[in-house]
C-alpha cells in the first residue's frame, strides 16, 4: 500500500459511522410516518432515547477501545469496530422483537447500542492510525494534516450526506406504499462500506511509530502521563464538549428550514432538503482540509469557531425574520455557511489535535478520553435544550425567543471555545509526533522509568536506529508481521 491509501485505509472507516449515524433520522422519519399511534400515544419520547443510546454506547466503545487501541494494538481495535459496525448495521435492518411494534422498538434500540460501541471503537483506533501515518514516507511535510483531515473528518461528512441521500433514492425507487423496506434497507446498507473497509484493511500492519514507542509490553505509567499531559488533556476535552453542546442547538435551524420550505408536504421534500443540508458540511471540510497545513490546526480552530459565532448571533438575532417564507432562501445559505465554518474549524481540528497532543504509547487513550466528553456534550446537550427553550420563552408567550435562547447560548459558548483554545492548546507541528515521542522517552527516563521495554520488541523485524536518530522513517512501513 502507498502511504496515503494507508492514512485512508485507516480513517475511511468513518465514512460508515458517519453514515450509521446520520440515517437514523431519515428512520425515525419514516417510523413515525407508519406508526403514528404507537409514537404519540406510547411512545413520544422515543427519538430522544435512540439518540441517547447510540451516544452512550459510542462512550463506551471510546473508553474501551482507547485501551485496546494502546495495548492490544492499532490494527486490532479497527478490525474489531469494523466487524462491530458491519453486525450490528444488519442486525438493526432486521428489527422483529417478537413481531410487534413496541419489541421491534425494544431490538432497534438495543442494536442501535451496540452498533454506537463499534462507532465509537473507530475514534481511538482508525483515526489515531491514520495520524500516526502522516508522517510516514512519501507523505509530503506541508500535507501531513490535509490528509488526515480528509481522511477521518470529511468521511464522516460525506456519510452523512450519503445518509439522506440513500432514503431519497430508496423512496424513489419503492414509493410511499413500501416505507418499511425503505427503512430497513437503509439501515442494512451500512454494511456496504464497513464491509469494503473491513477487506481493505486486513493487508495493513502496525505503524512504524506504534512499534517503536508504543507500551503494549510495558506497564503504563498513568501517573507520569497525567503529569505532563493533564494540562492539554483537559483543553482538548473542554473544546469538544462545547462543541457537540453547541452543534445541537443549531440543528433546530435544518428543522426550520425544511418545515418553512416543504410547508407540510411529503417526504420527498423533507429527504431532499435534508441531503441538500448535509452537503453544506462538504466545502468547510474539504476547503478547511488545506488550510490547516497553512495556518495550523490550533489557529484553524479558533477561525472557524468565531465565525460560526458571529453568524449564531445573527441568525438568533434575526430569526423571527429569516424564518419568513420570503427570506428562507437566505436563511438556508446562512445556515449553510454556519455548518460549514464548523467543519473548516472544530470540526477538522479537534480530532487532529486529540491525536497529535500526545504520545505514541497513550495517543488511542488520549484521544478516547477527549472524544468520549465530547460525546457526553451531545448527550447533555441533547436533555438539556428543552428546559433552556423553556426558560427563554417567558411561560409561552413567546415561543420564537424560547427556541432561539440555545442559540445565543450556543454562540457565546463558542467564543469561550475559542479563547480556551487559543490560551490552553499547544500548536501542532508538521512531523510533531516524532519530536513528541522522544521528548516523552527523555521524561520517562528522567523519572526513573526504564523505556528499554517500549516497542514490539518481538515483533519488530529491523529497525534502523541511525535512521531513527536522523528522524527518518524506514525504506518500507510494513516492518511489523500482520497482528
Amino acid at each position: 500500500m502507498s502511504q496515503v491509501s494507508l492514512i485512508f485505509a485507516c480513517g475511511t472507516a468513518l465514512f460508515s459511522d458517519g453514515y450509521a449515524n446520520g440515517v437514523i433520522g431519515a428512520v425515525n422519519t419514516l417510523l413515525l410516518t407508519i406508526y403514528p399511534d404507537y409514537f404519540s400515544l406510547t411512545n413520544s419520547h422515543y427519538s430522544t432515547v435512540l439518540n441517547s443510546l447510540i451516544f452512550v454506547g459510542t462512550v463506551v466503545g471510546m473508553l474501551i477501545f482507547g485501551v485496546i487501541s494502546d495495548k492490544i494494538g492499532r490494527k486490532a481495535g479497527m478490525m474489531t469496530a469494523t466487524g462491530i459496525v458491519f453486525v450490528f448495521s444488519a442486525l438493526s435492518a432486521g428489527s422483529y422483537g417478537g413481531g410487534t411494534v413496541g419489541g421491534m422498538v425494544a431490538a432497534l434500540s438495543a442494536w442501535r447500542f451496540l452498533l454506537g460501541i463499534g462507532i465509537g471503537a473507530e475514534y481511538p483506533c482508525g483515526s489515531v492510525a491514520a495520524s500516526e501515518q502522516t508522517e510516514g514516507p512519501g507523505v509530503s511535510k506541508n500535507a501531513q494534516h490535509r490528509w488526515f483531515a480528509l481522511a477521518t473528518n470529511t468521511m464522516i461528512d460525506w456519510g452523512f450526506v450519503i445518509s439522506s441521500f440513500v432514503p431519497l433514492v430508496l423512496l424513489w425507487i419503492f414509493g410511499m406504499n413500501h416505507l418499511r423496506a425503505i427503512w430497513r434497507i437503509s439501515l442494512g446498507l451500512g454494511i456496504v462500506p464497513a464491509g469494503a473497509v473491513f477487506l481493505w484493511r486486513l493487508r495493513m500492519v502496525e505503524s512504524a511509530r506504534y512499534a517503536r514507542d508504543s507500551m503494549k509490553h510495558a506497564k503504563m505509567p498513568y501517573g507520569l502521563f497525567l503529569r505532563k499531559y493533564w494540562r492539554n488533556l483537559l483543553a482538548i476535552c473542554l473544546t469538544w464538549f462545547i462543541y457537540d453542546f453547541i452543534t445541537y442547538p443549531f440543528g433546530i435551524y435544518s428543522s426550520s428550514v425544511v418545515n418553512t420550505i416543504q410547508a407540510n408536504q411529503d417526504l420527498y421534500q423533507s429527504f431532499g432538503w435534508s441531503t441538500v443540508i448535509n452537503l453544506f458540511y462538504i466545502p468547510g471540510t474539504m476547503i478547511g482540509a488545506f488550510l490547516i497545513d497553512w495556518i495550523g490546526p490550533k489557529y484553524c480552530m479558533i477561525a472557524g469557531l468565531l465565525l460560526q459565532a458571529v453568524f449564531g448571533f445573527f441568525m438568533s438575532g434575526f430569526y423571527e425574520q429569516l424564518i419568513q417564507p420570503t427570506h428562507i432562501a437566505g436563511f438556508a445559505i446562512m445556515y449553510g455557511l454556519f455548518l460549514s465554518f464548523g467543519e473548516l474549524g472544530p470540526g477538522n481540528n479537534l480530532g487532529l489535535l486529540a491525536a497529535k497532543s500526545g504520545p505514541t504509547a497513550f495517543r488511542g487513550q488520549f484521544y478516547g478520553i477527549a472524544a468520549a466528553v465530547g460525546k457526553i456534550g451531545a448527550f447533555v446537550g441533547t436533555w438539556s435544550f428543552p428546559a433552556m427553550i423553556k426558560a427563554f420563552d417567558q411561560g409561552g408567550t413567546n415561543t420564537d425567543r424560547g427556541i432561539t435562547g440555545p442559540f445565543w447560548v450556543g454562540s457565546g459558548l463558542a467564543i469561550l471555545s475559542a479563547l480556551i483554545t487559543f490560551f490552553f492548546i499547544r500548536p501542532v507541528d508538521h512531523d510533531g509526533m516524532e519530536a513528541e515521542d522522544r521528548e516523552f522517552r527523555e521524561y520517562l527516563e528522567a523519572h526513573g522509568y526504564d523505556t528499554s521495554h517500549m516497542g514490539l520488541v518481538e515483533e519488530i523485524a529491523t529497525v534502523d536506529s541511525a535512521e531513527y536518530e536522523k528522524d527518518k522513517e524506514p525504506e518500507s512501513n510494513e516492518i511489523v508481521t500482520a497482528v
